[in-house]
């Protein structure tokens, strides 16, 4: 039997390390792309997780964001656990205090659990496959609102550039259609928040697993949907695009982003 009760406790003490965080003195590290960053916090963060997730599932392997000796990186086991330490680095850097910690748990290569924590307001995301979604313990079930009904989210990042005319030019018709558009910065909590009801979509090009993976749980277990954009199951092996939203939502997304020319993965 899997403590569920012990992942949530463990990830809500990583985020007492964002919290504490001393930002001006935080030591940086440029990553391969523009605007693509790591602080030593990211890294304590993703060493802390994996040490105390490592004594609820010893068996577990890991897929995390930042490389530390402990990072154990075996898709062949039983479990994986899927770790982004600092879901929305940059804001974190700049005191944004719009950030999260994103675990999510796979068994035999399907999620099964997720929990998406956002420290600043302590607001805590979490569903296990079967039993639902919650946010504080507050069961969610999202309305299938259309995307006129609400707001969009979308990402983009620097070190992600492909195919960006397409996301920006989708972005604008869905401007149009909504009710408004945001780009918070942590792929995690936006799509977290289709499953609240704040948020009917969320689009963007290119995502790690680890950036979705938890969320993807909590979304579906909401009534949502999750695919690549152009259709098609989002992968957790290797990048991919991501649609997120309700059923109404995703289907009009999915149907304008091919009419502007969306027709292929990065």
């Amino acid at each position: 039997m899997i403590n569920f009760k012990a992942i949530e406790k463990c990830v809500k003490e990583a985020g007492q390390i964002v919290l504490a965080a001393d930002l001006e003195n935080a030591s940086v590290e440029k990553k391969t792309g523009d605007a693509n960053f790591c602080t030593e916090y990211d890294v304590k963060v993703q060493k802390f997780l994996i040490d105390e997730l490592s004594k609820i599932l010893p068996e577990a392997s890991f897929f995390g964001e930042e490389e530390t000796n402990n990072n154990i990186k075996d898709l062949s086991r039983e479990y994986t656990f899927y770790i982004d330490p600092i879901d929305g680095t940059t804001n974190f850097m700049f005191g944004y205090n719009h950030s999260s910690i994103s675990v999510g748990l796979a068994r035999n290569g399907k999620m099964m659990a997720g929990f998406v924590y956002n420290p600043y307001v302590d607001e805590m995301y979490k569903a296990v496959r079967n039993e639902g979604a919650f946010v504080n313990d507050k069961p969610l079930k999202m309305e299938n609102k259309a995307v006129s009904e609400g707001i969009i989210a979308f990402g983009c990042a620097r070190y992600n550039e492909s195919k960006i005319d397409v996301l920006f030019s989708t972005v604008k018709e869905l401007f149009l259609k909504s009710l408004s558009i945001r780009s918070g910065g942590s792929a995690a909590i936006d799509i977290s928040r289709i499953a609240k009801g704040a948020n009917v979509i969320y689009i963007e090009l290119k995502l790690q697993p680890y950036d979705y993976a938890a969320a993807s749980v909590i979304l579906e277990e909401a009534g949502g949907v999750i695919t690549r954009i152009g259709g098609g199951e989002i992968s957790l092996t290797e990048p991919c695009s991501i649609l997120a939203g309700t059923k109404k939502a995703h289907e009009e997304v999915m149907k304008i982003a091919k009419e502007k020319g969306y027709n292929s993965e990065f």
